[in-house]
């Protein structure tokens, strides 16, 4: 009896530690730089889906917007065994960091699929087991800025607050050095104005004339709801219609800084059902703005496809695992290269 106790001790400290060396590793892990945005969440819960419909076994990771964490996450997984990487990447602001994720992918020789925030082709490419799916971030700033300069076309008169034959704008940027925030803050200005002089009205003006840079970001970068909410109830505690500076325009470079600016604006009597309106525009088409777009509170969002997107990640994984083309089945109008998948945008309004 003491000899089979024994036995039974011994075999399980083997299997524990078979365990912890990978015999039981997620096929896939799926690193987020935080589960606290929305639209993320939207795209974590829609892979889920599709890796379980694959039967492809994962473990999600939260960053909480730290990359030092995120790359220590990364040291884990790859320990663990598994069989590939998907990754968020935090940080966007140089190749570094998502360099290095691409080293380890490759030492240990496992394919890795970035998505959503951008790393450059230089990096993607130097490894032929790496695919980036994303959007074409600039289309995103070119949609919403169409829709803004049609917006004003059509409500010049109604919107226009102080008479002065400006409309006076918020940009919430979102995250500086972010190539989705640096495109969406250029193209939705620039492409409003384009409009408005071809119908012969003034270019757009920035509210505060002291602020050469034409735009607020999120100091901690994560284009989050609070932010604007803080920025806009401040902005309203100075800028009214009594005073004749009213903000007439809030473009946000995603939909939850647009949601937080409409939240300082209902505090304030704006943007309620009936009542006046601001005209707030986003990126992302979450549900919460659509929502508000529906009731009439919100002017537009520009719809960046979570299923699409999802979708796409989880083909190409189940592509890897089984030793396909890595982009097989995917919609060559979509394919940039070798390299990239690219989700098309669409325009969300209540005409819809």
């Amino acid at each position: 009896m003491k000899k089979l106790i024994i036995l039974t001790i011994i075999t399980a400290v083997f299997l524990s530690a078979f365990s912890s060396c990978g015999g039981n590793a997620e096929d896939v892990s799926v690193f987020y730089y935080t589960y606290s945005d929305t639209y993320i969440s939207s795209v974590r819960g829609e892979l889920d889906k599709m890796l379980g419909k694959y039967s492809i076994s994962y473990h999600n990771y939260d960053a909480n917007s730290n990359q030092t964490t995120q790359t220590e996450q990364v040291d884990t997984a790859i320990a663990k065994g598994t069989k590939m990487l998907i990754v968020n990447i935090v940080d966007t602001g140089s190749d570094d960091a998502a360099k290095t994720i691409v080293n380890k992918a490759k030492n240990a020789g496992i394919p890795i699929i970035f998505f959503n925030r951008s790393v450059s082709e230089a990096v993607v490419s130097s490894y032929d087991k790496c695919v980036f799916v994303g959007t074409d971030y600039e289309m995103a700033g070119h949609m919403q800025g169409e829709m803004i300069g049609n917006f004003i076309v059509k409500n010049k008169e109604k919107i226009d607050l102080n008479g002065d034959g400006y409309i006076s704008y918020v940009l919430f940027k979102g995250q500086q050095g972010n190539l989705e925030a640096e495109a969406r803050t250029k193209y939705a200005v620039e492409d409003a104005n384009k409009i408005l002089a071809e119908n012969g009205l003034s270019p757009l003006k920035f509210y505060d004339k002291n602020n050469s840079s034409g735009y607020l970001v999120d100091q901690d970068g994560n284009w989050s709801t609070a932010a604007a909410n803080n920025y806009m109830k401040t902005i309203l505690s100075a800028y009214s219609e009594s005073s004749g500076n009213m903000v007439e325009l809030v473009i946000a470079n995603n939909d939850e800084m647009a949601l937080g600016a409409i939240a300082a604006l209902n505090e304030a009597g704006y943007n309620k059902t009936g009542g006046k309106i601001i005209p707030v525009f986003g990126v992302d088409a979450t549900d919460g703005a659509k929502n508000k777009i529906d009731s009439g509170v919100m002017a537009g969002t520009v719809k960046q496809d979570a299923n699409g997107m999802a979708g796409t990640i989880a083909q190409i994984a189940k592509n890897f695992l089984e030793g396909k083309d890595k982009l097989d089945l995917i919609d060559k109008n979509n394919i940039i290269g070798n390299w990239r998948v690219n989700i098309p945008y669409s325009s969300y309004t209540k005409a819809e």
